[in-house]
């Protein structure tokens, strides 16, 4: 897997406005595009990405796999994505990742960050014995992506010391309002339970130490447009606690999606293409009357059966009864 792996890999994702695309190989980024026609992905995904390829000079023989965002986000979006991505994987009989797009929006940003923020720059460095505190503070990522009516589908990540990256809370579709009073909370107890162990450290004279994964930092990234109001009362609940929060739009990247389909294929962590499906979080309303029809349906169908099946034994009592009869009636 680790051969496959270092090949070409193609990666792609259409749950936001864009469709972000890329190929690399190992380390390198060999091509990449961003295009935004969402109302025309359907039709000019296979497009977009076998020119790709062409200009990356990559075969379809040569791919080691593909990797594709499988939301949440556009319901229509993802579904282009992730089906694109299976008959691709099936065609051309290639290994599929599937990914978080939301994962990959919050691992861009931090990419992207590595080159102008100077905490985030030095978190790749090894962990160094000679900075224990240090070692252990963290940066938190909070991707989201519009979804309508005052929510958002977000998720939040930790970036720490020797270029840890870890998930702290699962995809989902949360109102914006409730999320910040969510991350308010986490930091406000983070700050109490630290100035509560510091007073007991000091009273027993011994060094101060940071718990593991201290966030000292927040980026708020992705489509912030709408949600800005919200996103700045982080910032301000947020600096009373000692926590610096910024803003840092982001468009989805499909580097972000290859890197971290890289590591999927890497560990071996491949999907089924005949069972994949999207990261829907939150049932279209098409999808939600499906289900309720099927849900009847089967409610129907079960009444149909236990009507059959309470007809079918009272004509075998009947059976039995009128055999009884017969008999007592025989001289």
């Amino acid at each position: 897997m680790v051969e496959q792996a270092e090949q070409p890999i193609l990666a792609f994702d259409t749950s936001t406005a864009a469709l972000a695309a890329a190929v690399i190989q190992g380390d390198r980024i060999l091509g990449e595009i961003q295009s935004f026609a969402e109302r025309n992905h359907s039709v000019y995904i296979i497009t977009h990405l076998k020119q790709l390829l062409e200009d990356c000079g990559v075969s379809k023989k040569e791919l080691g796999g593909i990797a594709v965002g499988g939301g949440p986000g556009s319901y229509t979006g993802m579904r282009i994505a992730v089906t694109a991505a299976k008959t691709l994987a099936w065609t051309w009989d290639k290994p599929l990742v599937a990914l978080s797009s939301l994962d990959a929006i919050a691992y861009g940003a931090c990419e992207r960050l590595k080159q102008t923020d100077a905490m985030i720059s030095t978190m790749q460095q090894q962990i160094q014995a000679d900075h224990p505190n240090m070692n252990k503070m963290a940066v938190w990522f909070i991707p989201i992506m519009d979804a309508r009516r005052g929510q958002v589908y977000t998720a939040s990540f930790s970036y720490a010391y020797g270029d840890q990256w870890e998930r702290r809370a699962a995809d989902g579709i949360r109102l914006m309002r409730d999320w910040v009073d969510q991350l308010l909370e986490q930091v406000q107890e983070q700050v109490q339970e630290q100035e509560q162990k510091q007073e007991q450290e000091q009273a027993e004279l011994k060094p101060t130490q940071v718990p593991a994964g201290y966030v000292t930092k927040i980026y708020i990234t992705g489509d912030l447009k709408l949600h800005e109001a919200e996103a700045q009362r982080l910032v301000e609940g947020c600096a009373e606690a000692g926590v610096e929060v910024s803003l840092f739009p982001y468009e989805l990247e499909g580097r972000a999606i290859a890197e971290l389909g890289r590591k999927r294929l890497l560990a071996g962590d491949i999907d089924d293409p005949h069972t994949l499906a999207p990261n829907y979080t939150q049932l279209h309303e098409a999808e939600v009357k499906l289900q309720e029809k099927e849900a009847a349906l089967k409610a129907e169908q079960e009444a149909e059966r236990a009507a059959a099946q309470s007809a079918s034994l009272k004509a075998a009592i009947n059976a039995d009864v009128d055999a009884a009869r017969v008999k007592d009636a025989e001289p």
